[in-house]
């Protein structure tokens, strides 16, 4: 059963609920008594609720929708007085004619109160009020519908949007890499192979496994390893490459993708072909249930005239952030000396969260 069919049978139980108190209410309080006219008061009492019942879902299923809510407010008044003057009058009349009058209290409290002002007063009265209280059930149920439409349609846009941000990402991280694997077939044709052996293994998840917005984590780290692996193979020896995981619990889930932006950046401005390099890359769980990831790189800024990759990463990567974990991220970049550092945490989900 779908959103839609539960809201439809919530509120027929609340209107039949409401209906039936309406109703029951009468027999509840004559049957407490022995009373002759027992018969009359309860036909008396059911075709008041029935008057109620014709003014209210005449208004609920015609009048508001067809009028007040396609901004005809005048026609709406003038079809809601002629029925409930019609209605009221009906009521009234069969009243006059079938049930015998039922005295309450003294004798001269009827005479002083002409019976055509008591009937203005309680029936068409009690009518006036029903219309409002249409209204008011109407424009509540019209109002949390558009809301429920608003909210499914925010998720939709903002599930678009997080589908065209990967889309994005998928080419920029194959470009980078395919750079770099390029840059290799000319000084070391062998590690240009075994690289393309290596990236095989990171394209199935990059196209295929990270498609939803949350992945196991295990499978995520084992992404990072493999690329980190792959960037490896590329570097000269006397760089110092450390990379060291600490998760306590892999049955989380994290949204893919966000700490390869970092590392990426890492190896593309912390690595130069003649002086001293250093990466290091530090993922650990902490103690509030929070995946933090900390990377420190010598800092090598590239040229202008260096094309690498398209300069989107940062830029997607907060992007996203700011849709999957709003308010519950941090990313920090700092510059200090020649070393630059940049940090992600965001905290670690469940499985049976997604």
């Amino acid at each position: 059963m779908n959103r839609t069919q539960n809201r439809n049978l919530l509120q027929f139980l609340i209107h039949f609920t409401a209906w039936g108190l309406v109703f029951g209410l009468p027999f509840l309080i004559f049957l407490k008594y022995n009373d002759t006219d027992i018969v009359d008061k309860i036909i008396h009492s059911a075709v008041i609720v029935l008057s109620l019942l014709t003014v209210f879902y005449f208004n609920y299923f015609v009048l508001i929708e067809r009028f007040l809510f396609r901004r005809k407010t005048w026609k709406f008044l003038v079809y809601n007085t002629l029925l409930i003057l019609v209605v009221g009058i009906c009521v009234h009349y069969w009243q006059e004619t079938h049930i015998p009058v039922i005295q309450h209290g003294p004798k001269f409290q009827t005479d002083l109160i002409p019976r055509t002002i008591s009937f203005l007063l309680r029936d068409i009265f009690s009518l006036i009020l029903t219309t409002g209280l249409s209204i008011a059930v109407k424009m509540t149920g019209k109002w949390y519908k558009t809301e429920a439409e608003r909210q499914e349609g925010e998720k939709k846009r903002t599930e678009a949007e997080l589908t065209n941000l990967r889309q994005q990402l998928n080419p920029h991280f194959l470009f980078n890499t395919m750079n770099n694997i390029y840059a290799l077939i000319e000084l070391s044709p062998e590690k240009a192979q075994k690289s393309m052996l290596e990236l095989s293994k990171l394209l199935r998840y990059v196209l295929y496994d990270n498609s939803e917005n949350m992945v196991p984590l295990e499978r995520e780290l084992n992404f990072i390893q493999n690329y980190v692996e792959l960037m490896r193979i590329r570097l000269n020896p006397d760089v110092d490459m450390k990379i060291d995981i600490d998760i306590t619990d892999t049955s989380k889930t994290v949204a893919p993708l966000l700490f390869i932006t970092l590392i990426e950046n890492a190896f593309k401005h912390g690595i130069s072909p003649s002086l001293p390099s250093f990466i290091h890359i530090d993922i650990h769980q902490n103690k509030d249930e929070q995946l933090n990831c900390t990377i420190k790189n010598s800092f090598f800024p590239k040229n202008e005239s260096d094309q690498s990759g398209s300069g989107i990463g940062l830029e997607n990567l907060r992007r996203r952030l700011e849709i999957l974990y709003p308010h519950k991220h941090i990313l920090r970049t700092e510059k200090e000396g020649d070393t630059f550092t940049s940090e992600l945490i965001i905290p670690l989900n469940n499985l049976n969260e997604l």
